[in-house]
């Protein structure tokens, strides 16, 4: 899901008009015979950690959970001294447990939640030895979304005495047998306000004075560090919610979602993937990551899928693709009875994010028979879908299952004047605007620019930066470093004597190979060589062009290296793509060395972008 910046910019203003109806839509979730929902939506109060028994208090919800599931809650709290921070991530690993049909404190995995339910250790018969399984920070992220149980907890000084009694009063446990010093009087709930202001608070109630001894003074830093990471665990939360709701948001745009069905290249790749390999959607379970309008899933459909879960962030788009899809008959429906349904009716919608899946739905582990997904960003890897799409293959798909596509390859190639915006200052209505141009110029070596290079504006040989394989690749793998040559063409494109190479353009290929599809194995292109797609290219401007000649036409010169008077035979690029800290978005650096004929060489300094 990546789409124009101009579309999004369009689409935020377009979803603050729509923002109050948008609050007022509800998933209308379906379900199918033995993938119901879980019906953790239904009513409202504090959700049970281990069943659909709803609350209106924490303190009923957790004597509940002791008399029903012989969860103690207090009593594990008190033996093991847990503090606030403890507690959140004991509930929130309780529940990514119980989501899992696995005992939260031996491991034991169910084939359902009732027979987990009637497994339940008693309190004496806990197994927790040495460290806790819950003391890795990512369980200070909510586990299930708008989780009310875990604003419900509160640590006030009669609670202090219960919640970690087995240290001095003014200390509290770090949940790990390490002590922490204290916030203020009393250790403070998960913040919800500022995060630049969350982070200040701590950073000021965290800092150590005057200590006596060593030991007390490595254990405060200690503790100190321990607090500053809870505290930017809770703030990346925040943050990242608040890029998902932004990022989600703006696909309620039907702009975007115009721009892309009216992408012929890229739409059609996808209908002959699906629907020109018959032996593998034909009967098949299929999950579509990012669904939008639900195109995919309604070529899945035609194809002949069994089943279609549909799975999509925007709550808008949910409905839209629920309707679409009720609008073309394709729409499961399980009120109606198998002997009544018509045989394309499969497509169930969701509106939920891919890693979330479990907790809208009931769905088999491992279930799915092809994931399909449109989840490449400019320069590929912007927006970072991609991890989402892993998730679901890892989480979802069936050992050997089909991944469409299941390959990408990210390329590039050196581009001359006519990729950059110059000509076009140069002539402007009769008169010299160079100026500006080198102005423009001189932004684009700061930033990267979205946009089609025509095939004539590449002046160099492609090289291929990386390729990934989806069916096996790991979610690190998404962060690379490349190293590669460039030479110029030898196509003819390139007029003989000195020509300037301005910068490096990269753009992808993504590929449905034999490996899954074996009747029609299809190329998705955005290359500048290839009829142009909304993803364009994306372009990294040089801070001043190289001069570049072919080997046999060089000049030897004491002139500097990539100039008119001493012209490279050879650039050296090394380019690295990870990704950002601020989710969603990734950084990219540039290191360029030019080479002449006598072996003489010339380095610019590092360029960095971030898309």
């Amino acid at each position: 899901m990546e789409r124009s910046l101009a579309g999004k910019d369009e689409a935020e203003e377009r979803l603050r008009s729509d923002e109050e109806e948008e609050e007022e839509e509800e998933e209308g979730e379906e379900g199918w015979d033995d993938w119901s929902s879980d019906g953790d939506d239904a009513g409202g109060g504090l959700l049970c950690l281990f069943c659909s028994t709803r609350f209106d208090a924490d303190s009923s919800l957790l004597e509940h959970c002791a008399a029903e599931h012989r969860f103690d809650f207090h009593r594990i709290v008190k033996e093991l001294g847990l503090d606030f921070y403890g507690c959140i991530k004991l509930i929130n690993f309780v529940r990514s447990k119980v989501a899992e049909n696995k005992c939260w404190s031996c491991g034991q995995a169910f084939s359902s939640n009732t027979e987990l339910c009637s497994h339940l250790h008693a309190p004496e018969n806990y197994r927790i030895e040495g460290k806790v399984p819950w003391k890795d920070d990512v369980y200070l992220k909510p586990f299930m979304e708008d989780d009310s149980l875990l604003h419900s907890l509160s640590m006030d000084d009669e609670e202090d005495e219960e919640c970690g009694t087995s240290v001095e009063r003014g200390q509290c446990s770090a949940g790990d047998g390490v002590l922490a010093e204290p916030l203020g009087n009393k250790l403070s709930t998960l913040p919800e306000g500022n995060g630049s202001d969350i982070s200040a608070r701590f950073e000021q109630e965290c800092t150590i004075g005057s200590r006596q001894g060593e030991d007390r003074e490595s254990l405060a830093h200690e503790t100190n560090d321990s607090q500053l990471k809870v505290a930017r665990a809770s703030v990346n939360a925040k943050a990242i919610k608040t890029v998902d709701d932004n990022y989600f948001g703006s696909y309620s745009s039907f702009g975007i979602h115009r721009e892309m069905l009216g992408d012929k290249v890229r739409t059609d790749a996808y209908r002959d993937a699906i629907l020109g390999n018959p032996s593998l959607l034909s009967g098949a379970a299929v999950l579509d990551v990012g669904c939008g309008t639900g195109i995919l899933s309604l070529f899945a459909a035609k194809a002949g899928a069994s089943r279609v879960v549909a799975v999509d962030g925007s709550a808008k788009m949910a409905s839209v693709a629920t309707q679409v899809a009720k609008n073309n008959g394709l729409l499961y429906d399980e009120n109606v009875k198998a002997e009544q349904k018509q045989g394309a009716q499969v497509i169930n919608v969701v509106h939920t994010k891919a890693e979330e899946l479990n907790q809208k739905i009931l769905v088999p582990q491992n279930g799915f028979d092809v994931l399909v997904s449109e989840w490449m960003g400019y320069c590929l890897l912007y927006e970072s879908m991609l991890s989402s799409v892993l998730y679901a293959r890892d989480h979802f798909l069936k050992p050997g299952g089909a991944i469409l596509p299941d390959t990408a390859t990210i390329l590039g190639a050196g581009f001359g004047k006519g990729g950059t915006s110059l000509p076009f200052w140069e002539n402007v209505y009769g008169f010299d605007m160079s100026y500006i141009g080198k102005e423009v110029t001189s932004t684009s070596a700061r930033f990267p620019v979205v946009d089609v290079v025509a095939s004539q504006d590449i002046v160099t040989e492609t090289a291929v930066l990386h390729s990934f394989d989806l069916a096996t690749m790991k979610e690190s793998e998404m962060d690379f470093t490349a190293s590669f040559e460039l030479r110029l063409s030898e196509s003819g494109t390139v007029v003989p004597g000195v020509t300037w190479c301005y910068g490096i353009v990269l753009w992808f290929d993504t590929g449905f190979t034999d490996r899954f599809c074996k009747e029609k194995p299809v190329v998705l292109s955005t290359s500048p060589f290839s009829t142009p797609t909304h993803w364009s290219q994306t372009i990294f401007t040089f801070e001043e062009p190289i001069a570049m000649v072919k080997e046999e036409s060089t000049l030897g010169s004491s002139a500097s290296v990539g100039t008119n008077g001493c012209p490279a035979t050879m650039l050296k690029s090394r380019i690295s793509i990870v990704r950002a800290s601020e989710h969603r978005s990734i950084d990219i650096s540039v290191e360029t060395t030019a080479f002449s004929s006598d072996g003489r060489k010339r380095s610019w300094p590092i360029q960095i972008f971030n898309l």
